[in-house]
């Protein structure tokens, strides 16, 4: 026997196989795991020729008598066997006439004598949710709990006189995880396993190549129900052990303890890492040491000084609340109804009465339990509350945290107004009129679902390139920022419902914030405009236009992370099974440019998300606003508080911490070559986290003189002049062919002259400001340094005379190997251009690759096989040919040499926030 009909669970369905063999059956059972099975056997084609169930229950059919009676499929309902022992004879003779071949029990809380049993021909099977022999008697998923088993799994055996001790036919199982509870066990692997398992049994059974493998006596355990009195938890142990009785025994009947003089039963235990939360001491009978009331729950102690952490505390008049609230006084008074709540709560004592048909009247002081309702009444309660009242989602967790009637109908009004919903997500925005619409921005650190000031209350400028004015001022977190951010992240992996979160589930969530960025592109492209110079059609089309894309790619790839199963020697006269977990890392840091703001924030951020990990985001220093706009977007996609974590401020102070703080495991960063040196140093240091690093590059482009002219110019000047030249993967170095120079330098120049350097929300504008002041004198430096060399200033070189930081397209040639120009990154829009002799391919691939970096490449040719070879010897983690800039969220993207390494976007992005588990079993 077992308790699986208190759980909510997903239908199932196993997939349709043809078989030349079906059987007549019995199903003898009940509940919805029952009528899974007898779904998918109907499916499979084998006949049900009788469901035999339990009788109505306050004329509610049970779910499988109600899918066979829906079917046609004879029904019976028998109260019971046997009495006194005995079979009833007309039950037995009611069975025999249906002619089954086999029976089967999905779930069968009834004692079925042995002379039905025996009858057909294949006899009957059983299923049973422990690895048998272990486990024998009733509730074994709870005592895999209790005794802290680390693997669970189900029997499906050849039903004997009741003992569990019959034959074995197959088994399966699954690991028990730190925190699983009951039903996180049956709805992960009991449930849907178990019911793929009953069809293949009976196949296998109808194919005559069923096995019967006796059961041992050694490691055969035998154990009842828990009993309440039983239950008291034994503190004197150490904190594994008490979290395993108390989830063990969550729900029925629940594990429990005293506290002054009252039994306080424990519900939701999950064992507690990392910092111990701060609250109030709670003196408890029997235990080594207080107990402590957070803002999380109760923290229990074990022996060992670790720590527990509960959820919930239910009282002996059977009231529940969060352990949090213990202490709590001055509970809110209840609600004045509306006319029509009023109504609303006549109906729902109405539904309360059709379940408790044993009580002559619903006083507003009926206790739901105390009444006599069971946990099966709960899924009732809520489904016919759902169906009578549409609009408030109500959980099996609202009636457990109020069965008095009254505190009830509060918890329902509560909802159904919206009043229960999470804390409203306070921001302070900085507002602008621009662009024809009032943009919102955010500009406080984002820190576990929170905005709020920098600890020291420091703040700083974050400037318009266009104009060089103020547009707000943006907090300036500090070290203590990232630590409170780092615990937040961590708290969520650990002990949060992201952690536990299934990955359809997590994939869902991404999908929401993708429609919500794109809900928002306008305004985000506005935000990204004004802040870090964007022009604003390409903001819209690349810069939250690929975001968009990376979200929804990503979300793709939640439930899609898989191991591999590989063949290993044997141990001979054991065998072994060898497989890999991918696991999350756990807190990630990322860290980001300020060319890209949005879009490098998603090339990292949604790869990170998808594959379980947590994050602190740092934002470059002057551009931090799509960021903090993207973190009001994560919460009202419902992404969980502490997930996500963002902190702007500087590189020096924020970055460095991040890299050195114990409790992240993973750092990604965009950036030059020394910081990425700098940052991995410190990576290592403090605790080997794992590091990507997308650095500096010198990208070299290679044009022939049989190329698409045409098309050779305007990429040309795309992988330069794109982003106004800051673009990590830029063409740093065009070489030209020696025949074709000249044309190609003229072109090139008549088509500058017709760029439209201007305001970036002008949306005829081409090229835009600078991102930051800075930055521009360093490009006027480095022209200046180019002229001094000797190489060629064409065009440009110049700072637009005008309002902001613009700087004039720009186009050197004659520019020698061993130049400064030819060697070090602009990062803004100057054409490096060098001539190559006709036909030599081996020396301009040798010039190309005399670089440290090795970030991206091209190649301009109609020739393929020149096309190709070029390729094949270009040593960069990108090569276009005739194309450039063109990145995709499916194509890996990252950097040979000190251009860094991992990989952006693709599945080798998920990669790089994954660690691979192998095991390896013997049997």
């Amino acid at each position: 026997m077992w308790t699986a009909s208190r759980f909510v669970v997903r239908r199932i369905s196993t997939s349709a196989r043809y078989y030349q063999n079906k059987l007549r059956l019995a199903l003898i059972g009940q509940s919805l795991f029952g009528q899974e099975v007898y779904a998918n056997l109907q499916k499979q084609g084998h006949k049900v020729v009788g469901v035999f169930t339990v009788p109505d229950k306050d004329g509610k059919a049970d779910p499988l008598a109600v899918a066979a009676e829906k079917d046609g499929t004879p029904v019976f309902k028998f109260p019971r066997w046997r009495v006194k022992g005995k079979p009833i004879l007309e039950v037995v003779e009611t069975y025999k006439s249906v002619g089954a071949e086999l029976n089967v029990l999905p779930f069968c809380s009834q004692f079925i004598p042995m002379n039905v049993i025996d009858y057909p021909i294949h006899g009957s099977i059983i299923y049973h949710p422990s690895i048998l022999p272990l486990h024998r008697g009733a509730s074994a998923i709870n005592w895999t709990l209790i005794n802290g088993d680390k693997k669970a799994g189900f029997s499906i055996f050849w039903a004997d006189d009741g003992l569990d001790t019959g034959p074995i036919l197959l088994q399966r199982e699954c690991p028990v995880e730190p925190n699983d509870t009951v039903d996180t066990l049956y709805n992960r692997f009991l449930f849907p396993e178990g019911i793929k398992a009953m069809v293949e049994a009976v196949q296998l059974i109808a194919d005559g190549k069923a096995p019967r493998i006796p059961q041992p006596e050694e490691g055969a355990s035998y154990e009842g129900i828990q009993k309440k009195s039983n239950a008291k938890v034994n503190l004197a142990q150490p904190a594994e052990a008490i979290h395993n009785w108390i989830r063990g025994h969550d729900k029925v009947p629940g594990a429990w303890i005293t506290i002054n003089g009252q039994v306080v039963t424990l519900y939701g235990s999950s064992l507690l890492s990392g910092t111990v939360p701060t609250g109030q001491a709670l003196e408890i009978e029997e235990a080594s040491q207080p107990g402590l009331i957070t803002n999380k729950g109760l923290v229990l102690y074990g022996l060992d000084a670790k720590a527990i952490l509960v959820k919930n505390l239910q009282f002996e008049d059977g009231k529940m609340i969060p352990a949090a609230k213990y202490f709590s006084t001055g509970e809110s008074s209840n609600l004045e109804l509306t006319e029509e709540e009023k109504k609303m709560a006549e109906d729902i004592r109405g539904i309360w009465k059709g379940i408790l048909s044993n009580i002559p009247k619903i006083e507003d002081t009926t206790d739901f339990f105390k009444s006599g309702a069971a946990s099966m009444d709960v899924v009732r309660l809520v489904e016919e509350i759902k169906q009578k009242c549409g609009g408030v989602q109500l959980q099996n967790e609202d009636v457990y945290m109020a069965t008095v009637f009254q505190d009830f109908i509060q918890m329902f009004v509560r909802k159904l107004r919206g009043e229960d919903t999470q804390e409203e997500l306070i921001v302070d925005y900085a507002t602008k009129d621009v662009n024809n619409m009032t943009v919102t921005m955010p500009y406080q650190c984002f820190i576990n679902g929170k905005f709020e000031d920098a600890e020291n209350g420091k703040m700083y400028d974050t400037i318009n390139p266009t104009d060089g004015s103020v547009i707000c001022k943006v907090s300036y977190a500090s070290v203590a920022d990232v630590d409170k951010a780092v615990a937040a992240a961590k708290e969520a992996f650990d002990s949060g419902p992201w952690g536990k979160m299934n990955p359809r589930d997590r994939g869902r969530l991404l999908y929401k914030l993708a429609d919500l960025m794109e809900d928002h592109q306008e305004e985000l492209a506005t935000i990204e405009a004004i802040d870090s110079g964007a022009v604003y059609t390409l903001a819209l089309k690349t810069h939250v236009g690929m975001s968009i894309q990376t979200f929804r790619y990503f979300a793709g790839w939640c439930d899609k992370i898989q191991g591999t199963t590989i063949p290993i020697n044997q141990a001979r006269p054991n065998h072994n099974l060898t497989f890999t977990k991918k696991e999350p890392l756990g807190v990630c840091a990322i860290v980001i440019p300020w060319n890209y703001p949005l879009m490098m924030l998603a090339w990292k951020s949604a790869a990170c998300l998808a594959a379980g990990n947590t994050l602190v985001l740092k934002p470059a220093q002057v551009t931090p606003l799509t960021a903090l706009k993207f973190a009001e977007l994560t919460v009202k996609a419902g992404i969980p508080k502490g997930v996500i974590n963002i902190v702007p401020g500087s590189g020096g102070l924020v970055g460095q911490r991040m890299a050195d703080h114990p409790d992240i495991r993973k750092l990604g960063f965009t950036g030059s070559t020394p910081i990425g040196k700098q940052i991995m140093k410190s990576c290592a240091v403090s605790n080997l986290k794992k590091v990507s690093l997308e650095l500096g590059g010198k990208s070299p482009l290679i044009i022939f003189n049989d190329c698409d002219m045409d098309k050779a110019v305007r990429m040309g000047m795309s992988s330069v002049f794109f982003n106004k030249g800051e673009n990590c993967i830029a063409a740093g170095r065009l070489f030209v062919e020696e025949s074709i120079h000249d044309e190609y330098i003229t072109r090139v120049v008549e088509e500058i002259k017709k760029m439209k350097i201007g305001d970036p929300l002008d949306r005829s504008t081409d090229h835009g400001p600078q991102n930051h002041k800075a930055h521009l004198e360093k490009l006027l430096e480095y022209c200046e340094v180019g002229k001094k060399e000797g190489a060629t200033l064409v065009y440009g070189g110049y700072q637009v005379d005008r309002p902001g930081f613009f700087m004039a397209p720009t186009v050197f040639t004659n520019v020698e190997d061993h130049m400064f120009i030819a060697k070090e990154e602009s990062f803004g829009p100057v054409m490096v251009v060098s001539k190559f002799k006709d036909g030599d391919i081996d020396g301009v691939l040798k010039r190309a690759n005399d670089t440290e970096f090795g970030l991206a490449s091209g190649v301009f040719t109609r020739d393929i096989n020149k096309a190709m070879y070029v390729s094949e010897r270009l040593e960069a983690g990108t090569v276009f040919i005739n194309t450039y800039n063109k990145t995709d969220v499916a194509s890996p993207f990252g950097g040979f040499k000190q251009s860094g390494f991992g990989k952006d976007l693709g599945e080798e992005a998920l990669h790089e926030y994954l660690r691979t588990k192998a095991v390896t079993v013997e049997y």
